[in-house]
């Protein structure tokens, strides 16, 4: 099997439309000979992701939860935050959430490369 490497520019691209188009590629959906229990899908590069556009007030009210596992251990951590602390994780954690819940998504999400303009330019 062939994989391809796709490279998409997300210069004022929208997150969430642009993480629907990154699944499609990862998953290979857009190949004619798609099934969904194999792993057909290529390597998927996202150049200018601090170009990025984020619709509507997500960058105060959006909110990633995880627990700790303790109780009481429920933590959150707003877009805003996120994006000052490490921006590419919000790409991959919209991405994630859109593949589906299997022993395959690890290995799919494994295959996307983000990279922001202060990577390109070094």
């Amino acid at each position: 099997m062939q994989r391809n490497t796709h490279t998409i520019d997300a210069t004022n691209k929208v997150l969430g439309r642009l993480a629907t188009q990154i699944v499609v590629l990862l998953r290979g959906k857009n190949k004619p000979d798609f099934v969904p229990n194999k792993d057909m899908g290529g390597f998927v590069v996202v150049k200018n992701f601090n170009k990025i556009k984020l619709t509507g007030k997500k960058l105060d009210k959006k909110i990633y939860y995880h627990h700790t596992g303790y109780l009481g251990g429920l933590k959150g951590i707003s877009l805003k935050k996120l994006f000052e602390k490490n921006p590419t994780q919000a790409l991959r954690k919209a991405v994630f959430g859109m593949l589906p819940k299997n022993k395959l998504r690890t290995k799919q999400i494994k295959r996307l490369k983000i990279e922001t303009n202060e990577e390109a330019n070094n």
